[in-house]
């Protein structure tokens, strides 16, 4: 297998939740690998720092805000992205919040702002930019799925249900997608230190018990992801569509590790 499968050169990529954590990690990622790439997301000084240092790649880039809760900035997110590509390759939808307290006690307004953002708004991002990828004939969709697709994690009932589900809606585009030349995957990493999550996780009872799951001894670095992103985003994942790929240091495999 040559290099040139995994060469992502004349191909657009678009992150949303682009420019902090895992999602800036896969997009500076999915530039070194070729593609021309606008990371999205609320924050402007954001979106303008990473769009930086894609063009420090040697990559085009755009200089978009968007939020998944509004659909209305995400047309305006890819009619840009038209306007100035014309086309899109790459969708990777990488924004994402989280919410921690006892599943009975959770407010239902929290409990719709985690669903909202990490499913819906990955639907919203899926339906505005599969339907032109569709048109196309070509594209690569990479959801951001979690440990908590396939496991229970305490206390984070409605992140977990949201990441449950978008494990589902990744399988169901697949399959109605699977013969329009859009192939639909999802990433599902494992412990990555990161804005969202670093409270939870660094010096904390959580934390250690996290680490001691982990068969490789390590959280990993978010570097780590964008192999994996780079991997379902080119020619050499264009057999493979409906899988959730976990980067996760054995943590799935594990049944007991000492």
């Amino acid at each position: 297998m040559g290099a040139s499968l995994f060469d992502l050169s004349g191909r657009v990529a678009v992150v949303t939740g682009g420019t902090t954590g895992l999602g800036h990690a896969i997009a500076l990622g999915l530039a070194d690998a070729g593609a021309d790439v606008v990371a999205s997301s609320r924050r402007l000084e954001q979106v303008e720092k990473t769009a930086a240092e894609i063009e420090a790649l040697g990559r085009r880039t755009l200089r978009e805000t968007s939020d998944v809760l509004e659909r209305s900035s995400l047309v305006a997110l890819h009619d840009a992205v038209i306007r100035e590509f014309g086309k899109v390759d790459i969708l990777v939808n990488a924004a994402g919040v989280t919410h921690k307290s006892p599943t009975l006690e959770e407010s239902e307004a929290e409990w719709s702002r985690v669903i909202e953002t990490n499913l819906t708004g990955t639907l919203r991002a899926c339906q505005i930019f599969g339907a032109t990828m569709v048109k196309a004939g070509y594209g690569r969709i990479v959801n951001i799925a979690s440990l908590t697709t396939f496991v229970g994690f305490f206390q984070v009932a409605a992140y977990s249900a949201s990441k449950a589900a978008v494990g589902s809606l990744t399988k169901v585009l697949a399959v109605e997608l699977a013969q329009s030349g859009v192939n639909v995957n999802a990433i599902a990493p494992g412990m990555f230190p990161t804005e969202l999550n670093a409270k939870l996780i660094t010096g904390t009872p959580r934390g250690d018990e996290l680490h001691m799951r982990v068969p490789m001894g390590r959280f990993g670095a978010a570097k780590e992801l964008a192999g994996a992103a780079v991997f379902l985003s080119s020619e050499a994942s264009s057999y493979v569509t409906g899988e959730i790929v976990a980067v996760d240091g054995g943590f799935l495999a594990s049944g007991v590790n000492r």
